[in-house]
């Protein structure tokens, strides 16, 4: 039961590729390998959409930490209202005074 008989030929790049058509038509058809394309297909597709969500849901959760610059911008505001107390803002200053100089080391900056 052969619905087409033959030889396909291609030529690409001086080599002949044959692909014999003797059923290939036929056998490609069959409700099992049809099936098994359909699933196929529909499986990238649900990979393909998880990891794109996967990705969207990591990039909300990184969030950039603020510098020690912003944060002392910060806490200055809050002591000049009166929500800190000095010797509270002694120790954050103390606190992110170490930790701009090490900013200001990794970007070559000198403080």
């Amino acid at each position: 039961m052969c619905i087409m008989k033959g030889v396909v030929q291609w030529a690409g790049l001086g080599v002949v590729f044959r692909i014999e058509v003797d059923g290939l038509i036929t056998k490609l058809l069959t409700p099992n390998t049809v099936n098994l394309f359909v699933s196929l297909a529909v499986l990238v597709g649900l990979v393909t959409v998880v990891i794109y969500v996967i990705g969207k849901i990591r990039a909300k959760s990184v969030q950039k930490e603020p510098t020690a610059s912003e944060l002392m911008s910060k806490f200055r505001e809050l002591h000049s209202r009166g929500d800190l107390s000095d010797s509270e803002f002694r120790t954050i200053k103390t606190t992110l005074a170490a930790r701009l100089q090490e900013e200001l080391k990794d970007t070559g900056q000198t403080g």
